[in-house]
């Protein structure tokens, strides 16, 4: 019988080192991927999921299961993005242009095509590409929403505690993100 990661986090927290391996086994191209979509680095996803996974660890006593356990790892994981686009932000970061660094040959794909007519695949594929792409223009928190939705499949309750924000502000975020999508698309 497979353990819930709420049972692997209370097990990580007396330092069962095969509970940490499984939650991280469970969690890791999820957090890369969530890294990712905000950051547009895949170095910088690449480390902060890493980070995401050391706090979990330093912090495990602490979580309470007032939450679901995925709920309070992306909260962890979505500050330490956020923090480091603030940090970028800084008068260093514009000096040596950091911000907006990607190399969409080293995107994860963002959406699982549906099967079917292989040239429908295609457009749906470059279709999604280009949305993930113009989202890189969306605020931090407009595409952390959008992306815990669309990638995570978060309830706007669990997003507003991963942002700790309340849900109408999560409301906010995703009507934003979704009405300057559309209005990038449609000049295209």
């Amino acid at each position: 019988m497979e353990l819930s990661d709420e049972v692997l986090c209370r097990r990580v927290a007396e330092r069962d080192e095969g509970a940490f391996e499984q939650l991280v086994e469970r969690h890791q191209r999820r957090a890369y991927r969530v890294a990712w979509s905000i950051l547009g680095d895949a170095e910088e996803a690449k480390d902060l999921s890493q980070e995401a996974f050391l706090r979990l660890y330093e912090r495990a006593a602490s979580f309470d299961g007032r939450a679901k356990f995925s709920t309070w790892f992306h909260r962890i994981l979505v500050n330490l993005c956020l923090d480091r686009r603030r940090q970028r932000r800084g008068w260093l970061g514009r000096l040596f242009g950091s911000e907006g660094k990607d190399d969409p040959g080293e995107r994860l794909e963002q959406q699982p095509s549906p099967v079917g007519d292989p040239a429908e695949e295609v457009g749906t594929k470059q279709m999604m590409s280009r949305v993930w792409e113009e989202a890189r223009h969306l605020s931090p928190q407009q595409r952390a929403a959008l992306v815990l939705q669309v990638e995570e499949d978060l309830s706007t309750a669990d997003i507003a505690r991963v942002l700790n924000c309340s849900e109408a502000t999560v409301r906010v975020h995703l009507h934003r993100a979704v009405s300057a999508l559309r209005k990038t698309m449609a000049r295209e």
